[in-house]
């Protein structure tokens, strides 16, 4: 992480933005679950696009599954929201 930073970092330097904007080591998303999941949010439980195919779909719900299934030591509520957003991503295709 230091070595992507510190990339970063000389490359705002170079091009004289240094100090002006903010740096990052990663980006991902800030933010909780919404009441009513969407088909942005659902692909982003995903890591999917919100047009992919069903099998894409499936096979990314596979995997999230597997890491965060109840009976492996992971979340009900994670496990939950995996399967609502499966189900809003292959029920519009």
């Amino acid at each position: 992480m230091v070595g992507k930073g510190g990339i970063r970092f000389y490359r705002l330097v170079k091009q004289g933005n240094a100090f002006t904007q903010p740096t990052q080591l990663g980006k991902f998303y800030h933010g909780g679950f919404e009441r009513q999941m969407n088909r942005r949010e659902a692909s982003m439980v995903l890591g999917v696009r919100e047009s992919a195919p069903e099998d894409k779909i499936l096979a990314a719900h596979r995997k999230m599954m597997f890491n965060n299934h109840p009976d492996n030591g992971g979340s009900t509520y994670l496990a939950t929201k995996i399967n609502e957003a499966k189900e809003l991503l292959t029920k519009g295709n």
